[in-house]
């Protein structure tokens, strides 16, 4: 299960874009919480607490315990809103999870064994990761915080895919619950330098072959011509 985060809020009384702005400024997020069949519920959030969390990989993925004036209430983060071009964040969605009930959540995909794999140690490829998480279904109480993606064993031009990612008890992927849905997670490529040096080789050598063929027509030619004479 994911590590579990506590996040203080507090009521939030009033909406409109002028009180939400005041609030801003006070250094604090308005913010809502909603689902398990209960009524939506407006909050208002420390900034620093908050952004401090969203900062945190596993915030994202993991079950959060929100603490208000009327108790505390289990949620995931839903949406986070982000001022444009400042790191301040502006509002946050918590949905309300039950034991019961599983949860559909994106969760990261951390790659592992890169050091001793063979297609970038004894090939020189570029190990790329093609996806950097992943939709999963679980219950909340087999919430991971990440699920790990092994590359130790791959080569020059392989793939490690869905099918290869190994998951915890009680959680699926939800792509592979449809047929043809087992896409790559991660590769090793060769770099685009060795590529283009190679491409450029093998023109110059076509080039060259062209030239040789060209001198041996022409002396070809010449010798021919020589014999009429």
């Amino acid at each position: 299960m994911s590590t579990q985060y506590q996040i203080q809020a507090f009521a939030r009384t009033g909406k409109g874009k002028t009180l939400n702005r005041q609030y801003r400024r006070e250094g604090k997020v308005p913010a809502v919480i909603y689902g398990a069949g209960k009524d939506n519920q407006d909050l208002l959030l420390n900034h620093n607490e908050i952004k401090r969390n969203l900062d945190t990989e596993g915030f994202h993925a993991a079950i959060i315990d929100v603490k208000t004036e009327k108790g505390t209430e289990q949620a995931i983060v839903r949406d986070v809103q982000m001022h444009p071009f400042r790191a301040q964040v502006m509002h946050v969605d918590f949905q309300r999870v039950s034991a019961s009930e599983k949860l559909h959540m994106a969760v990261p995909l951390h790659f592992i064994g890169g050091d001793e794999c063979p297609g970038v140690y004894n090939e020189g490829g570029i190990e790329t990761h093609l996806m950097n998480e992943v939709d999963i279904e679980c219950l909340p109480a087999d919430l991971p915080e990440y699920l790990e993606v092994d590359i130790s064993g791959l080569e020059l031009h392989e793939s490690a895919k869905l099918t290869d990612i190994k998951v915890p008890e009680g959680v699926v992927i939800t792509a592979l619950q449809h047929e043809g849905e087992d896409q790559a997670v991660a590769s090793i490529l060769a770099p685009k330098v060795i590529e283009e040096e190679e491409a450029v080789e093998a023109e110059a050598e076509e080039l060259a072959e062209g030239e040789v063929e060209e001198g041996a027509e022409a002396a070809e030619t010449e010798a021919s011509e020589d014999k009429k004479e």
